[in-house]
C-alpha cells in the first residue's frame, strides 16, 4: 500500500528545489516592491519632468456606448517596459558584481590523448592504443 495523501505530500514539500522556489517566490514578490516604488517613486516622476507630465491614463475612444480606456492601457504598456528595463538593469549589474568576485576556474589536466594514428581516444597514460593496437608516446 501507498504512503497516503499526507505523506505525498510531506514528501512533496520536503523536497529541496520546492522549499527554494518558494523562497524565490517570497523574495521575487518583495524584489517586485522594491522595483515598484523605484519606478513609481524616482523614475516615473523624472519621466514627468521631461515628458511635461503627460499622463495617458485618462485618453479614452469612444464607440458607441462603449469606453475603450486606450490611454490605461498605453500607460500599463510604458510601465511594463520601464519596469522590466529596470530589473534589466539591476540583474545586469548583479551578474557583473558576481562575475568580478568569482574566482577563475582552473582547466582539469587532460584524461585523455588522441592516438594519431587512428584517431581514436585513449587513456591519457596509454603506451598503445586499444583500437588500431599502434604504440603512441
Amino acid at each position: 500500500m501507498g504512503k497516503g495523501l499526507i505523506g505525498e505530500f510531506k514528501e512533496f514539500i520536503a523536497r529541496g528545489n520546492v522549499m527554494d522556489m518558494a523562497v524565490g517566490v517570497v523574495i521575487g514578490g518583495a524584489f517586485g516592491s522594491i522595483v515598484t516604488s523605484l519606478v513609481d517613486d524616482v523614475i516615473g516622476p523624472l519621466l514627468g519632468m521631461i515628458t511635461g507630465g503627460i499622463d495617458f491614463s485618462h485618453l479614452a475612444i469612444s464607440v458607441g456606448d462603449a469606453h475603450i480606456m486606450i490611454g490605461a492601457f498605453i500607460q500599463a504598456v510604458i510601465n511594463f517596459l520601464i519596469i522590466s528595463l529596470v530589473i534589466f538593469a539591476v540583474i545586469k549589474a548583479f551578474n557583473k558584481a558576481k562575475d568580478l568576485t568569482a574566482k577563475p576556474v582552473e582547466e582539469a589536466p587532460p584524461v585523455t590523448k588522441i592516438c594519431p594514428f587512428c584517431k581514436s581516444e585513449v587513456d591519457i597514460a596509454a603506451t598503445r592504443c586499444p583500437h588500431c593496437t599502434s604504440e603512441i608516446e
